[in-house]
């Protein structure tokens, strides 16, 4: 539901309020970057800082690892930006287990919560804390905050806000189940759910025959990562950004450019032109459309 900083932000906070942290798990180390060297994630580089215990287990129903983790004999279990728990693990503490997902549940229940709220046009999501179970992303909610979707938010900028915002909420939640006294509300059912499920590199692909807008939301939703993609003249891109143009006039079908091959590129959708600004060509960085141009054509 969110990437590792998600988690480094509720570690840290926890731990600048005083709170008693006994150990964390994160995932193993993992070859990264050209030399494919071992790479430990940002949730075990805070945790060494902070001089706490590791745990790295590779399966979560490994008994090595069970017998390890209930060695800590802790009171409640707080789960951020992780992959899924068996009930052998959430189960484990007095308290239960709490997670931390970038929505407003029970809306966008699933793994990428913040690039389908975007994608979908939404202009308010959120965070919530929820005690785990069985089902996923169904368990009682705790605490909830709300923020609002700016028109020109990208994945990545709302991101960084939820990632802020769910610090707080984990701190007050943990605060509140300290002193006894947190709600326990069963998620509301809803005629219009919405889901977020995993992004799959098939799923990133930009239909152009989609209206001006929800193209504009497709890629704002997909950027920075994983990025919406399309081919335009046999050419492979990720986009980045587009914006709304009116292109004079021309007549073109959905996905078909109009270019000066310098300044410009503009691509049909089914009810109007968007400028395309921010672009990667196959095997380039990143970099706007005018940058490209000045040693590339279509």
């Amino acid at each position: 539901m969110g990437t590792p900083d998600f988690a480094v932000a509720s570690l840290q906070r926890l731990l600048d309020d005083g709170c008693q942290v006994v150990a964390v798990v994160t995932a193993p180390d993992r070859p990264s970057g050209r030399g494919q060297q071992l790479t430990e994630s940002p949730v075990k580089k805070a945790a060494k800082a902070a001089g706490l215990p590791v745990l790295q287990p590779e399966k979560l129903r490994d008994p090595a690892f069970l017998d390890q983790l209930r060695s800590f004999q802790a009171d409640l279990q707080v789960v951020v930006a992780f992959r899924m728990l068996p009930e052998l693990v959430w189960a484990m503490p007095t308290i239960g287990t709490f997670n931390l997902h970038a929505s407003l549940l029970p809306q966008y229940r699933g793994a990428a919560p913040i690039n389908w709220a975007v994608i979908n046009g939404e202009t308010e999501t959120g965070v919530t804390t929820f005690f785990i179970e069985k089902e996923i992303d169904t368990g009682q909610m705790i605490f909830q905050e709300t923020e609002p979707i700016h028109p020109d938010d990208t994945a990545g900028t709302l991101h960084d806000r939820l990632m802020t915002k769910g610090g707080e909420l984990v701190l007050k939640t943990v605060r509140a189940i300290e002193a006894g006294s947190y709600p326990r509300i069963p998620q509301p059912g809803a005629a219009d759910l919405k889901l977020a499920p995993k992004l799959h590199r098939e799923t990133c692909e930009i239909n152009w025959e989609q209206p001006a807008e929800a193209v504009r939301n497709f890629v704002r939703g997909l950027s920075p990562y994983p990025a919406a993609w399309t081919t335009l003249q046999g050419k492979f891109f990720k986009i980045y950004r587009v914006t709304h143009v009116d292109s004079a006039g021309i007549e073109a079908e959905p996905g078909q450019t109009h270019t000066d091959q310098k300044r410009f590129l503009h691509v049909r959708a089914q009810d109007g032109w968007l400028a395309v600004e921010e672009v990667q060509a196959e095997g380039k960085r990143r970099m706007t459309v005018e940058e490209y141009f000045r040693g590339n054509k279509l």
